[in-house]
């Protein structure tokens, strides 16, 4: 009996890369990052959420809005939603590392529409925080229906918030603060 192969993505990565190398707007990239992703992880829903968090927002809750989703009639653009500290924003924020969550628990331990994700029959999720030095200013977020991530995806996926990374701005006026946080993650843009 023949073993599966794993998938290659690095010539899909490859042709990504050259791509937007012509590309000329934001949105005309992430189109194309969208349409690699569907190659890559074609159960899947798509989003980057842009860190919008000032220094008038409270202490230890991060501000959030969708500078970007494959999904824009159930998920639009420019809507904003607080995430307050916990393992997740801990994660992603405070050490500026990948979340992988799996399974229907996870989800439901970790957001706020998990009733939501659950009729869409979304089972996992990977965010990918896209950082300027130790600041993270924006989440790069697929959301599948299978149980578990391959290895081979998660890495073909943060391939691809590195290359989407370019297009989405810092905000102006990015500032947060997180418990546990010392001089150099209470970040100000």
């Amino acid at each position: 009996m023949q073993e599966a192969t794993a998938p290659d993505f690095a010539p899909l990565m490859a042709t990504l890369l050259d791509a937007l190398a012509e590309t000329r707007s934001t949105e005309e990239a992430l189109h194309e990052v969208d349409r690699h992703r569907r190659l890559i992880v074609p159960d899947s829903i798509f989003s980057i959420q842009q860190n919008v968090t000032t220094a008038n927002d409270p202490e230890g809750e991060i501000l959030l809005r969708r500078f970007y989703s494959s999904e824009a009639a159930r998920y639009p653009v420019n809507g904003i939603k607080r995430k307050t500290p916990g393992p997740w924003t801990a994660c992603l924020f405070l050490h500026g590392r990948v979340f992988v969550g799996e399974g229907e628990e996870a989800l439901e331990r970790h957001f706020d529409d998990h009733a939501q994700m659950r009729r869409q029959g979304l089972r996992r999720v990977l965010n990918v925080p896209m950082l300027q030095g130790p600041l993270c200013f924006a989440t790069f977020n697929v959301f599948g229906t299978r149980a578990h991530w391959l290895p081979q995806e998660i890495l073909a996926i943060r391939w691809l918030a590195l290359a989407a990374a370019r297009w989405v701005p810092v905000q102006p006026g990015l500032a947060y603060r997180l418990a546990g946080a010392d001089r150099a993650t209470s970040m100000e843009a």
